[in-house]
């Protein structure tokens, strides 16, 4: 699998990345998870505008999920050949819901879904294109979903956005590379069930004996390096910061 990092900054976009947004291809497959502000733009550094396959959200806030409504216009208007075909979307109860009342004016009610073809995520395996995937229900303020990806005997975890949460160390479990959430900064702040700091993302990675972490979704008022210093004193593995552009083979 090729991971590439098209935004990884959280809560609002930093002057380096666009928010949350992962491009992961096997087989000439291209999955995107979540694409988040600003995520619409860079992806077209990386590959065509119509050549997404699939696309997962994790959850539903803005910094996940708002250039949806940008990429929905997209496709319903602006192709050379017509409408586009809907694209399977997996993404929690509501979605489409939200994302049309986010746009604010489409045609109608209906025409998310003329584009977009929405699968309500619920924990469990299944498969999207050549990958086979699990998807577990992780702490957050709202419903969120963290996701494993495996092809050809390699594993790519996702956190999304999460707290400590037991179900993240079994999604975990033996993965090659996990891409972990680590917005907060150990001993500052302490919001139950929202997100991790760096430690914890270390802490996750060593129990769940992680090949590699990435620590990803780092907030512009958060100092990455202390981050990465944190995990790294209790996650032994490599480490290290996303960065938008960056390449991973899995």
């Amino acid at each position: 699998m090729k991971l590439t990092v098209v935004g990884c900054s959280g809560s609002f976009p930093s002057a380096e990345s666009a928010c949350s947004s992962y491009l992961v291809e096997a087989d000439g497959f291209r999955l995107l998870l979540d694409m988040g502000n600003g995520a619409l733009g860079e992806l077209q550094r990386h590959i065509g505008l119509y050549d997404l396959d699939a696309i997962f959200l994790s959850h539903l806030h803005a910094d996940h999920c708002i250039d949806m409504c940008g990429y929905f216009v997209a496709r319903y208007y602006r192709h050379e050949g017509g409408r586009c075909a809907p694209m399977p979307v997996y993404a929690p109860e509501g979605a489409e819901q939200r994302l049309t009342t986010a746009y604010a004016d489409t045609p109608s009610a209906s025409s998310m879904s003329e584009v977009f073809d929405f699968h309500t995520l619920k924990p469990g395996s299944f498969d999207i294109g050549p990958f086979s995937v699990r998807t577990e229900r992780v702490c957050h303020p709202v419903e969120a979903y963290a996701l494993r990806v495996e092809h050809a005997g390699r594993a790519l975890t996702y956190s999304g956005d999460t707290g400590p949460c037991a179900a993240l160390d079994e999604l975990a479990e033996g993965t090659d590379l996990f891409l972990c959430e680590a917005s907060f900064t150990y001993g500052k702040e302490d919001i139950p069930a929202l997100h991790l700091n760096g430690r914890e993302a270390g802490e996750h990675a060593a129990r769940a004996g992680a090949g590699r972490l990435v620590l990803t979704h780092i907030p512009p008022w958060t100092d990455g390096e202390i981050n990465l210093a944190d995990a790294r004193a209790v996650y032994t593995g490599p480490t290290e910061l996303a960065a938008a552009g960056a390449v991973y083979e899995v």
